[in-house]
């Protein structure tokens, strides 16, 4: 039986398969120094799940084997596990481009000192969680004091060369059961804002559907809205999505080494398999071709209005 994102795809004469590889996204683990309402890993300081050497490894072989165009590391907080430099040197060593998912306030936490130098020694791409330019609403999604310590964070950065000769990126995530803004007036409003009071420069704005699962779920079913949000997304539909959608070119990779379409499938536990369970070194970049992409009603999130995917809006 087609859930209600095939049945949207089928209206429409579509289908959703995995085209070539470009990009090897690993979840290193659910610890995290904040605890988001929207965070759809549902991590927090007191997660443990972590990474552990031999999975390091395997993966960095991997990489070097395989050479993605691009690795994309996230959690939590990435930078929290102890791999996370190994990840980023082996990617580096191999070609490929490195990105943190950064959420900005592990740069400001005793003992990641460091951290702004080793980035931009490495040429690390940083995309950075900030839904939004003003402290109030930060810290309603995120906690008090967490927009102070991003501001401080981008400074930083900004210092030593990113936002210009570096690549930062900010992504924005609605506040509530509702579609981003348009990207390209959000982007603009946004570098207007933090530019005029803080000094901050960024080269792009991500503009991201909060995905209902996890603690957006929980918040949704507990306000009584959860089938008001999954009828704004089904109603807002948008078949010019889907030939852009991130489980068509990037690879979810667990932190035990399991595999998934996308990282919101990993978090509802949808591994690829093959008659069994299947691990990134199970797999080649040309095995993946042609798949089927696994799917449920979330995906709707990804092709509502204007569209979401790790790198902002698709149409």
């Amino acid at each position: 039986m087609m859930n209600s994102f095939e049945q949207k795809l089928a209206a429409q004469g579509l289908t959703l398969r995995r085209t070539r590889l470009e990009t090897l996204q690993i979840n290193v683990g659910r610890r995290c120094n904040q605890a988001c309402r929207h965070c759809h890993v549902d991590a927090g300081p007191w997660r443990t799940e972590t990474i552990d050497a031999t999975t390091a490894r395997r993966l960095g072989e991997w990489i070097h084997a395989h050479r993605p165009q691009a690795v994309d590391l996230t959690g939590g907080a990435p930078e929290l596990s102890e791999w996370f430099r190994f990840l980023v040197e082996t990617s580096r060593a191999s070609g490929a481009r490195v990105i943190d998912r950064s959420n900005l306030t592990i740069l400001e936490e005793p003992g990641y000192a460091d951290l702004p130098h080793y980035l931009a020694q490495h040429k690390v791409e940083v995309v950075a969680s900030l839904p939004c330019y003003t402290a109030a609403n930060v810290s309603r999604q995120r906690g008090t004091g967490v927009f102070e310590k991003s501001i401080a964070a981008l400074r930083r950065l900004n210092a030593l060369g990113y936002g210009t000769r570096l690549p930062l990126h900010l992504v924005y995530n609605p506040l509530g059961p509702k579609l981003p803004g348009p990207q390209p007036e959000l982007e603009a409003d946004y570098k207007a804002a933090l530019h005029r009071d803080f000094g901050v420069v960024f080269n792009r704005l991500y503009t991201l559907t909060n995905q209902p699962i996890a603690r957006f779920a929980e918040d949704l079913r507990r306000q009584g809205r959860w089938d008001e949000y999954l009828t704004l997304l089904a109603d807002s539909f948008n078949p010019r999505t889907v030939p852009g959608l991130m489980c068509r070119t990037t690879l979810s990779v667990g932190w035990r080494g399991e595999v998934y379409d996308c990282d919101f499938n990993q978090m509802l536990g949808m591994q690829l398999r093959n008659g069994r369970p299947l691990y990134l070194w199970d797999l080649t970049p040309q095995s993946l071709e042609a798949l089927t992409v696994r799917t449920g009603e979330h995906c709707l999130a990804c092709t509502a209005g204007c569209g979401s995917s790790c790198t902002g809006a698709l149409a």
